[in-house]
């Protein structure tokens, strides 16, 4: 299977950045909005934001591609970075 002929889940629209908690402010992690990634249990499964560009399942009756996927990827790869970052909110007084 060509990289054209393959699902890219982070250039799926229902493919989200959410951010979650972590124990010094924030992260960011992308979700399924169709609710297809789930753990061995059953619960919800939230990638980690820098590595959803390599998430890519053999099939998807849901997948919705956002745009064309040979510049999607070479930009999504320039950009993403290399590990969490972690996001404080600070009070301002």
């Amino acid at each position: 299977m060509s990289e054209s002929e393959r699902i890219y889940c982070a250039n799926c629209m229902r493919c989200k950045l959410v951010q979650t908690e972590a124990d010094n402010g924030h992260v960011l992690r992308v979700r399924c909005t169709a609710g297809l990634w789930k753990k061995k249990l059953g619960e919800e499964k939230l990638y980690k934001y820098f590595t959803i560009a390599r998430r890519t399942p053999d099939e998807c009756e849901f997948y919705e591609p956002m745009g064309d996927l040979k510049e999607f990827l070479k930009e999504l790869k320039r950009s993403l970075p290399v590990r969490d970052e972690v996001i404080t909110h600070q009070k301002v007084i």
